[in-house]
């Protein structure tokens, strides 16, 4: 048998090889940090009814995507990037399931979506089986984190925290105004969203004075308004509180304007209240109040995000800087866990305290998956402009109430 021989070039090698044998033994973690990516799945509706939000939802997580490998990736894993994984639910449940599949199959360390409460539900239960952590950045229903799933960490408040934000900011808008408005007619979408925050509502208004003289149910979507308006017109509450999504929110508003229902409006988590519909229906939705999701206003970084998002063309809506949030929550989650294992990556975001973000919020408190720092807040159309008036310390505006057409 031929000996082969023992080259200087080839000594050289084989300790070269030895070198970086026992470099992997000796430093396992340095050699597990260097991973090349981070695949994360981004789920929203992109086509369907509520596409337009959907499509802001997507730009929020890719701009934050974009905004954290420009930034050196994510540095306890050697820089690695996050690749997004993208997926159209269409607003319906089955599709939201089938991506969760589809992005799993794909390797997905966690997922960030899903903006409709229901597609939020199922897709969060399918993302449970195999425990992916899933950051829900828009989805409003509180049966997103009342099941007990370790894997949900939603960053936005839901309807339970916007309901009692808004009966506080209610209170103390009405009680400043000299207490003008008693009287309240509830409409909603028939759905989870508009029907769980119309039974809270119900329960909580009469403690501050208001009694509500009717509950006006309509479907998604909605095509008329008009037998509502004269409902309306006929029974002559000082508010009018509708929950619904972009559509119909708008299009109610529309028809109260143009049946001269004498009324002041005002919502939780109005969906259609937002700067597309003060652009497209300015005299509509002068002096309309609704409480949701908002940025600090003077905050550096906001208004920063704000020119970049108008820069290409989009409107600066909650969706956007929700779900960017949401991503940012998601980087930091994974910068202290130094691993995409899925069960260090849960325990990170079960622990996280973040606070580097420009909401109305504290530091990141996950209680049952719910952000306890979360935090809504109450806004009107003022000037052509959306005004924060409540809560006060971040308020931008004070609160015209009630609706000076009317009063």
């Amino acid at each position: 048998m031929e000996t082969k021989k023992t080259t200087p070039q080839r000594r050289e090698f084989l300790a070269k090889s030895a070198a970086v044998t026992l470099g992997a033994l000796a430093f396992p973690n340095i050699l597990r940090a260097q991973t090349k990516e981070i695949r994360v799945g981004i789920i929203h509706p992109m086509t369907g009814l509520v596409a337009y939000s959907g499509q802001h939802c997507r730009l929020g997580s890719m701009l934050a995507i974009e905004h954290i490998n420009n930034n050196g990736g994510i540095k306890s894993l050697g820089g690695a990037k996050i690749t997004p994984v993208l997926g159209d639910s269409q607003g319906r449940v089955e599709v939201g399931v089938a991506e969760v599949e589809r992005m799993n199959e794909a390797g997905v360390a966690a997922y960030v979506g899903c903006y409709n409460s229901p597609v939020v539900i199922a897709a969060t239960q399918a993302a449970a089986k195999y425990e992916t952590p899933f950051v829900v950045d828009v989805g409003s229903s509180d049966l997103i984190v009342s099941r007990g799933l370790k894997n949900v960490f939603r960053f936005s408040p839901g309807f339970g925290q916007c309901v009692d934000t808004g009966i506080s900011a209610l209170d103390d808008i009405n009680k400043a105004a000299g207490s003008p408005a008693k009287t309240v007619v509830l409409v909603h979408e028939s759905g989870e969203m508009g029907t769980g925050t119309v039974k809270l509502l119900q329960d909580r208004l009469p403690n501050i004075g208001f009694e509500v003289i009717d509950v006006i149910a309509h479907d998604n979507p909605a095509r008329s308004f008009d037998n509502v308006a004269l409902r309306l017109r006929s029974l002559k509450p000082d508010l009018v509180m509708h929950t619904g999504y972009a559509n119909e929110y708008q299009l109610l508003a529309r028809t109260l304007k143009r049946f001269k229902v004498p009324t002041t409006q005002f919502s939780i988590m109005g969906a259609g209240f937002g700067i597309k519909f003060l652009r497209e229906s300015p005299d509509a939705a002068a002096y309309q109040i609704d409480v949701n999701h908002w940025y600090r206003p003077e905050d550096a970084r906001a208004q920063a995000l704000k020119k970049e998002v108008e820069a290409r063309n989009h409107d600066f809506i909650y969706e956007v800087f929700c779900s960017y949030n949401a991503m940012l929550l998601l980087a930091d989650a994974l910068e202290r866990a130094g691993s995409t294992d899925k069960a260090a990556l849960t325990a990170s975001l079960a622990e996280s305290t973040w606070s580097d973000h420009f909401m109305p919020y504290g530091p990141t408190q996950f209680v049952d998956g719910q952000n306890q720092g979360g935090r809504a807040a109450a806004l009107q159309v003022l000037n052509n402009e959306i005004e924060m008036i409540h809560p006060t310390e971040f308020a931008s505006a004070k609160a015209v109430f009630p609706n000076p057409e009317f009063s």
